[in-house]
Order: structure tokens, then sequence, then C-alpha cells
């Protein structure tokens, strides 16, 4: 676990280091921003956090990693996924970081596997591709659909996805993207789609299997409350950019970005220590939609001239680093 966030982890034990990745689609003057100077790293057995509202470049930034960028689009920076530069890469490459080193859960599983196969074939695909022989991949389907908590394994394997409810076919996807052992897993909004309750299973169980396996884990997601639950360190995206990276707990603690105290003003707690939920003035924005200098002053209470004319580098401030010219709360409300 990284306890100052201005010490970054150590190359030998990243398992995901994105320094600097601006992404756009298009050229020249039609092209559109999406990423600015994005910085992310993930450490091996570390869960980190990437939060924010919709817009924010959280799903780009973490399909970044596995070199899913959208089409006509170009990156720059450096992405290290796996040991693998991935804007380097070819085809080949990725499609072997995809296989074996690094996975992904998404949202929602119904619309990431083949409905018309069965959940043995979907989990030993992979395993297959690897070389490993059939029997043994099977095998390894129904121990790990124990593992997630899948009752009759042997029975499992032979049913279709529509024979599955939603949280029990995110634990499919789950043992899928586990089946191979990644060095790094991508979880995006894989409880948004659940009830309260089976979301609270979900995540305890892929924290339980990323500990077991000491995996590295990016988690995004827009629920702070479950960021600061479950991560070891949290970034918060505004509009393409990182606007503040902290400690889990130093997030709710001493929140330094105003859109972050924003974020946890506006969200329910589970806690119950939330007199008054605030509502944030105007829309969240995309990159390209942003004003000059600060993206967040046309919704921030403290922005000055500064904050429009200067976009904020992150520079240490307590436990956190923080893109922000006023982090104290200074400024001209």
């Amino acid at each position: 676990m990284t306890t100052l966030t201005n010490e970054r982890p150590a190359p030998d034990r990243a398992v995901l280091t994105v320094a600097g990745l601006s992404l756009a689609v298009g050229t020249g003057e039609r092209a559109v921003p999406l990423l600015a100077d994005v910085t992310v790293t993930v450490e091996r057995g570390e869960t980190v956090g990437l939060v924010g509202e919709s817009g924010s470049g959280k799903s780009l930034t973490a399909r970044a990693a596995l070199g899913m960028f959208p089409r006509g689009s170009r990156a720059t920076g450096t992405v290290v996924a796996g040991g693998l530069d991935v804007l380097a890469a070819g085809r080949r490459e990725l499609r072997e970081l995809r296989r074996a080193r690094a996975a992904m859960i998404f949202q929602d599983p119904r619309a990431s596997i083949n409905p018309v196969r069965r959940i043995g074939d979907y989990l030993t695909e992979g395993m297959r591709a690897r070389g490993m022989p059939a029997k043994a991949a099977a095998a390894r389907a129904q121990e790990l659909l124990g593992q997630v908590g899948i009752q009759n394994p042997r029975r499992a394997v032979r049913q279709y996805p529509h024979e599955f409810s939603g949280g029990m076919l995110q634990r499919v996807m789950i043992a899928g993207a586990l089946s191979t052992e990644p060095a790094l897993l991508l979880a995006d909004e894989p409880t948004t789609a659940l009830d309260v309750t089976t979301q609270a299973e979900v995540v305890t169980l892929l924290k339980g299997l990323q500990r077991a396996h000491g995996t590295g884990m990016l988690f995004v997601t827009h629920d702070l409350d479950l960021a600061a639950a479950i991560c070891d360190r949290v970034y918060v995206m505004y509009a393409g950019r990182i606007a503040e990276e902290s400690a889990g707990t130093a997030l709710f603690e001493a929140p330094a970005h105003p859109y972050t105290r924003a974020l946890l003003e506006a969200s329910p707690s589970v806690h119950g220590d939330r007199a008054a939920i605030r509502a944030i003035k105007g829309s969240p924005k995309e990159l390209a939609q942003a004003p000059a200098g600060c993206s967040f002053r046309d919704r921030c209470p403290i922005s000055d001239d500064v904050c429009a004319t200067e976009v904020p580098a992150a520079r240490p401030h307590g436990m956190s680093l923080v893109a922000c010219h006023h982090p104290e709360g200074g400024g001209t409300p």
C-alpha cells in the first residue's frame, strides 16, 4: 500500500504505469481532446480507485491500459501494463497482454459474454488459447466458479448466460478475468448494474480474490464511499484530467480539491454522517467542453482570475497530490 501519494511506486512493483497520457480524436484543427496529461500508477497487490462524474475520462483511462482506444484517436505519453509498452505494441502483443497479463471486468456482463455460448466455453477460451489442455481447462473453470460462489459448478459450466441473474453473471465474469491469473485487473464500474446487497457481495468477493492472487487492481467507480472503503489510493478525475490523488482514508478526512469536496457533499453517505446533500452547480464537462485554465473553475465557488488563465499543475498538499491553485480554500468566492 502506498501511504504517501507523492512517493511513486517503485518500477519493479508497478503493474500499470500511465504517465502524461493525452488522447485526442481527429487531427489538426478538428482534433477533439479526450484526456490531458493523465498519470495513474498501480502496484502489485494494490487497489487503486478512479472516480469522477460521467464524461470525466475514467473508462477511457482504464481501457488505455489494454490499448483499447477510440477509432481515429491519437495517444501520446506513456502506458506500460504488465511490462508491455502499450503505445508501441503491435496487435499480436496487445492480444497477448489481454489474454494473459491483464484483464477487464465490464459494467454489464450481459453485453460482454456471448449469449449463445455456454459458460464453460467462455471460461476456458483464454486458458486453451494459452495452450492448456481442454480437460485441465474445464476442471479449472469449475474450480474458479466455486471460488466466486457459484453453486454446483459442474452444472453451471453447461448453462447459458440467460440462465444466470445479473449478480451471478458478474461473478462468472470475475472468474473469467482471473482465469489466467493476470498481474493487472481493470474493473470498470463492475457493480453499477447490481442491487445494493449484490454489490456488497461482489465487491467483497473481488477484493478477497484480488488479495489472494496478489493482483493489482484499478477500480473505476462514481461512488466515493465505495472507493474510500476498498481502495488503497484514489484518483479523482474531472474533464479528462486528474484533479487529485490521495490515500483512500485521506480522501474523506481531508479532501484538497474543491471538486473532491463538492463530490463528497453531493454524495449520500453509507455512514450517515452527512447531514445535507448539496448538488454541484452546473453540469459535468468533457475535456473538449471545459473552459480555459482550470477545467472546474465555472463550477467552483472559490475560482479567481488565475484559475481562468492557467491550468493548475499537480503539487503535494498534505497526503494528497492536487491540481488546484487554491487547495487551502483560498481565492475569491
